[in-house]
């Protein structure tokens, strides 16, 4: 909604009512006088051209030279000859001309004229003579200074337009000073406040911007003010935008919508003229609510990093901007409402109060807000009787409201691929891993060894997240590829976890150590399989040390910069020695981590053999299947080549989805939600 470029009368809606209400009239028309004087002076000069060329053009029939002195010889001339510039132009006798043109014309070079004049001089020298046209000063001024003269009249023609529209016209250069915001109405959006779900809190809050704008008496009673600004704040694909698509729909006032980004152009001082523009424009039209999404693209802090160059262009937008947000007066009913997920990069003087009085946070929805937004997308499609929204939605911590909106539409698409007459539960399990972690490759074929590998590594993470009673409850592994993971162990967490415990840390960084040391024990050698584990406990430990305070050597501290991104360099308010001391704790804690979860392999390892041959086999084990193992019980499940061997009539697509109402395989490794 915040890159429109057209006006909503241009996209055929109805016309919005000129500022002041339908009674007022608007602002006129720019006054078209500069183009009618153009055009004037244009007309009068290529009239005058055409009257220098056409006056002293040749019309009648060109001959040569020698056929003229026959001519002239012959008597056959009447009158005197016309030497001009560039021709010689005679008249026939009427006896000879017969139907013919009476006119004849020789074409002469401006380099041969001067020897010519003497030949026709000496042939006209005993009956009369000749004319000799003078030189026209017109034509000859407008064929050496006309170009010229075009080229001053057209920029004199463009630079009173772009001074014109800068100042309220439309068109050429003035549209570089217009905001180019976009107005918006509940028609447009067809977005209101049910269809918001999981984020209550931001939701009541914004509501109260509506009571402000329909009834603000009701506020100024005891001496309050109506909020200037509100700041949402959020994750990507939390919201942001949906809400104050909610709002336009919601409010019965102008909406006008525009991204930070289309303030800033490659001219200097064009971004503070449209916000000026656009601020002068919501005036007009109060009360209304002005939309600046991704704000960060000119709100970013003055003066920090290399800010030279290109950003003096976005200083000034946003000095614009606080200019005109400081200026409101308490009656001017225009709210200002502004959308960014990177709030720390934000100039303090732009979120003071009395510029955005409200910093409106919008999170990452809970497991209740997750069910709500999965069934305002699914009212939208057909579900089976075997769909179980609460099970997806325990099953998708982190999750975005964009995810979850993204899942249902590809288990749709899913399911008509499939030609189903609604969607399935295993539909939406499908979508899930494919909006995190990719597209399963069913299809990829690896040789034995390489399997084996896989299988040992993920039986060593699925292992150790069964055995440590501190770690995430284990859901699934599987050695089917998936997105750039050659395998999958997932957990699944039994509630959403606000923060991180010691006790959580040390037993996942423990899961994280499984795979590497199961694969080398299994195999007498180590792959690159494990990336993906080694940089996330590599993070969990300099998180513990720098963020955290979670290290005894190096106390209750935090070593962390400011992260603003405005300068290459990282910030260090420590010392070498301290960086040095760092560095030790960071290894200790993965050391520690690794030892132990190479003691409990050892200790169990008849148990992870049990794991990695029944991946080989059935190649997805659900927590059930694991614990069975675990606990030395055989699996009665047939295999993949079972299933393979005897397939239903008509199903072409392989192998089919285990027995048993399990869901179908589960993403990788990375499953686990990271505390980063």
């Amino acid at each position: 909604m915040s890159d429109g470029r057209m006006s909503f009368a241009e996209q055929g809606g109805p016309k919005p009512e000129k500022p002041g209400g339908p009674n007022v009239p608007g602002p006129k028309n720019p006054d078209p006088g500069g183009r009618g004087m153009f055009g004037f002076v244009m007309l009068i000069l290529l009239g005058a051209m055409l009257i220098t060329f056409f006056s002293y053009a040749g019309t009648g029939r060109q001959i040569t030279w020698a056929e003229f002195k026959k001519y002239y010889e012959s008597g056959m001339i009447q009158g005197e000859p016309m030497l001009g510039e560039t021709s010689i132009v005679a008249k026939l006798v009427d006896a000879e001309s017969g139907e013919g043109p009476k006119t004849i014309e020789v074409v002469i070079n401006a380099a041969d004229r001067q020897s010519i004049a003497k030949e026709l001089d000496a042939l006209t020298a005993g009956s009369g003579g000749y004319k000799a046209r003078a030189p026209n000063p017109w034509m000859q001024f407008a064929l050496v200074f006309g170009p010229f003269i075009l080229l001053i009249l057209l920029l004199w023609f463009l630079i009173s337009r772009g001074i014109k529209n800068a100042g309220g016209g439309a068109g050429m250069l003035g549209n570089f000073g217009k905001s180019r915001h976009r107005t918006m109405t509940k028609e447009m959006t067809g977005v209101t406040f049910s269809d918001v779900a999981g984020i209550d809190e931001a939701k009541d809050e914004v509501s109260e911007l509506i009571e402000f704008l329909k009834n603000p008496k009701r506020f100024t009673r005891l001496g309050g003010r109506i909020p200037r600004g509100v700041l949402l704040i959020g994750e990507p694909g939390c919201g942001k935008t949906l809400l104050a698509k909610a709002i336009a729909g919601e409010a019965d006032v102008p909406f006008f919508s525009i991204s930070g980004s289309d303030f800033v152009e490659m001219f200097v001082g064009v971004g503070a003229s449209r916000v000026r523009d656009l601020f002068k424009q919501a005036k007009d039209s109060s009360p209304c609510i002005i939309f600046l999404d991704e704000i960060d693209a000119v709100g970013r802090r003055r003066g920090g990093g290399f800010s030279q160059g290109g950003h003096d262009e976005r200083e000034q937008t946003l000095n614009a901007i606080l200019v005109e947000m400081d200026g409101f007066a308490s009656g001017d009913g225009v709210i200002v409402i502004a959308a960014t997920n990177r709030a720390d990069v934000l100039d303090p003087a732009l979120t003071r109060p009395g510029r955005f009085d409200r910093q409106i946070q919008v999170p990452l929805p809970d497991v209740k807000g997750r069910l709500e937004i999965l069934k305002v997308h699914a009212a939208k499609v057909t579900l089976g009787p075997d769909v179980n929204l609460e099970k997806i939605a325990r099953g998708t911590p982190m999750f975005s409201g964009a995810d979850l909106a993204a899942i249902i539409n590809e288990a749709a698409i899913g399911a008509t691929l499939h030609n189903k007459d609604f969607v399935e539960h295993e539909d939406l399990e499908e979508a899930r891993d494919k909006v995190k972690f990719g597209r399963a490759k069913r299809s990829r074929v690896r040789e034995a060894d390489e399997n084996k590998l896989v299988a040992y590594h993920e039986a060593g993470h699925a292992v150790l997240q069964a055995l440590l009673k501190d770690a995430d409850p284990l859901h699934k592994v599987t050695i089917i590829p998936r997105g750039s993971a050659g395998g999958a162990t997932f957990s699944l967490p039994e509630k959403d976890r606000m923060g991180y415990s010691l006790k959580w840390l040390r037993a996942t960084m423990r899961v994280l150590c499984g795979g590497r040391i199961a694969e080398e024990k299994a195999m007498g050698d180590v792959s690159s399989g494990a990336s993906q584990d080694i940089a996330q406990i590599t993070q969990l430990a300099r998180l513990m040390v720098l963020d955290w305070g979670m290290s005894e050597r190096l106390g209750f501290v935090k070593y962390t910069g400011e992260d603003t991104r405005q300068t290459f360099m990282p910030e260090r308010d420590y010392s070498d020695e301290t960086a040095k001391q760092i560095d030790e704790e960071v290894r200790r804690l993965v050391d520690e981590a690794y030892d132990d979860a190479q003691r409990m392999l050892n200790e169990h390892w008849n148990r992870v053999t049990a794991v990695a041959e029944a991946l080989l086999k059935h190649e997805t084990l659900g927590s059930d299947d694991v614990h069975r193992l675990i606990r030395g019980e055989p699996l009665n499940k047939p295999t993949v080549a079972d299933l393979l061997a005897g397939p239903k009539p008509g199903v072409t697509h392989a192998p089919p989805k285990p027995r048993g109402g399990e869901d179908p395989d589960f993403p990788p490794s990375g499953a686990m939600p990271s505390p980063a």
